[in-house]
């Protein structure tokens, strides 16, 4: 099937294309930016020129193709409200174009903070939760509309060779400045993980099966203490391993500290009996260990 694919050129989204590609689909990747366009086209894939603010982009896109899979958000640090609200119009817009046609379209949305504490499943759903982005909501009212709509849950730490930029690169990077690295309280607290191979294919299968309003958990890991990861860090780099206390992490770690001191397990088992899917790749601390995180900062 032709499938237009947001985010395309992104850690999680050009996996995703070559994923679908390999498995004989046509692909149309959203591309903002010259390099963008060339990564894009590099995979074999169609270029389709715009970004998540650019709406006619996303109704050309989704009319000219029979599914979507929405990758792409707004990670603007200074400004997470509007992030979240150009994610909710992107869906809607998508949505609209997809109505009535029981046409496919997978949304990534996240695990982390749905019920603290707590080892989430497949089948809960949170309405109120000030952790959470609009998008699992915004995606599953459009199952009113006949969209064949499903929610990818994406875990905190989504791994893999050639990631420069996520929760892991920053721990390290901390890590390298202040000459520790650190864990909040007893580190206990515990954080999904998935490489971002077995995610793409995930993606795969939602668009290729996922009943309308399925909430998949795209979980390699279920729920890794916090400490050892900070562990498998201070080994590699050679320095001491230590805890931060609650009331200093927002100053210690910046941005990610609160982040970092969730507790957020989730569970796979419904998502791998329905799909049949079985992460493949490294764990996230075997990944670690593989050295890759560790070479000279892009």
């Amino acid at each position: 099937m032709k499938v237009f694919v947001t985010g395309a050129s992104g850690f999680i989204g050009s996996a995703t294309v070559r994923e679908l590609i390999s498995a004989g689909h046509q692909v149309v990747g959203l591309a903002r930016s010259d390099i963008s366009a060339a990564l894009v086209a590099s995979m074999g894939a169609e270029v389709l020129r715009g970004d998540l603010e650019d709406l006619d982009s996303l109704r050309r896109g989704a009319a000219d193709s029979y599914g979507v899979i929405h990758t792409a958000f707004m990670h603007d640090r200074t400004n997470l409200a509007k992030g979240a609200e150009v994610d909710r119009a992107a869906i809607e817009t998508i949505g609209a174009v997809l109505a009535e046609s029981d046409r496919p379209f997978v949304v990534s949305a996240g695990t982390p903070g749905l019920v603290a504490g707590h080892v989430v499943t497949e089948d809960e759903r949170i309405f109120d939760s000030p952790i959470l982005r609009f998008s699992e909501n915004a995606a599953l009212l459009l199952t009113s509309q006949r969209v064949r709509v499903s929610v990818m849950r994406l875990p905190r730490s989504v791994h893999g060779e050639g990631d420069y930029h996520g929760f892991v690169p920053q721990l390290i990077s901390i890590a390298r400045t202040k000459g520790v690295s650190s864990y909040v309280g007893d580190g206990s607290n515990r954080w999904p993980a998935v490489h971002r191979l077995d995610a793409a294919r995930l993606y795969r299968l939602a668009l290729e099966s996922a009943p309308a309003g399925t909430l998949l958990h795209a979980v390699g890991d279920e729920g890794i203490p916090v400490r050892d990861i900070a562990g498998i860090i201070g080994r590699h780099l050679n320095i001491p391993v230590e805890s931060v206390p609650l009331s200093k992490v927002d100053d210690y770690f910046g941005f990610i500290g609160r982040i970092l001191s969730f507790d957020c397990p989730s569970t796979n088992t419904l998502t791998q009996e329905r799909f049949g899917w079985h992460p493949e790749q490294p764990g996230l601390l075997a990944d670690i260990a593989q050295g890759h995180y560790f070479k000279s900062e892009k």
